[in-house]
């Protein structure tokens, strides 16, 4: 149902890079394009006419001098908009920036689909701001604190997060398994809290840094409705 899919602008200059994403996003059944744009300026025109859940940004864009500025007008307009940054800049200062201002999201061009569609599907079931960030080998790449020591995942707490790590919904996890949506976050808010992770990719990293899942790859297999 359109209702329940999270509602998607995409911003990036391009064409060939944009169009593909699109695509990519489009395949996933709880993900919805609503627009894409080649230049800041449109971007603000189609955040404010169409109200996206999400805003999958490049900041290398025409008309787009002060990136901040950009995310800062976007978040103006739409503030319970969330902003995922998508780009091959990495400067620690800016990505500090951005983050401070109230983005969700600062994505390094190289991250694998997996990632970057858990980014998207990322919500904090707790109220909370959930952050993902991931850069390009070497860079800086903050990260949660941990809770010491480190307690093991149950049996079903493990099997829960093994199939985060392929990118699936909480509802085709909830499908998969046989439980319902609200018992998966039940698990995932156990399993944030045993491994002082703040969203669902650095619980995944954590988890498999500890050997305590093996990281699968994404399954694109829709769920029958």
């Amino acid at each position: 149902m359109t209702e329940d899919r999270t509602r998607i602008l995409v911003a990036d200059d391009h064409t060939l890079l944009r169009e593909a994403l699109c695509e990519l996003l489009g395949a996933e059944p709880d993900f919805e394009v609503v627009a894409q744009t080649g230049d800041a300026k449109a971007a603000l025109q189609q955040a404010a006419l169409l109200d996206p859940d999400v805003a999958l940004l490049d900041i290398q864009m025409p008309y787009n001098e002060d990136p901040v500025a950009t995310v800062r007008q976007l978040l103006l307009r739409r503030p319970g908009m969330r902003i995922i940054i998508l780009s091959m800049d990495d400067h620690p200062l800016l990505v500090r920036s951005l983050l401070a201002l109230g983005v969700h999201g600062y994505l390094h061009k190289s991250v694998s689909r997996a990632t970057l569609v858990a980014a998207i599907r990322e919500r904090a079931d707790s109220g909370r701001r959930v952050v993902t960030v991931s850069m390009a080998p070497g860079e800086l790449r903050p990260q949660g604190p941990r809770s010491t020591p480190v307690q093991r995942l149950s049996e079903r707490e493990a099997e829960v997060l093994t199939l985060v790590s392929t990118a699936l919904s909480n509802r085709q996890i909830g499908a998969r398994l046989g439980i319902t949506e609200g018992t998966v976050k039940r698990h995932l808010r156990k399993t944030f809290d045993k491994l002082g992770a703040v969203s669902r990719l650095d619980a995944v990293n954590k988890a498999v840094d500890l050997s305590l899942i093996r990281a699968q790859p994404a399954r694109r297999t829709p769920l029958a409705s």
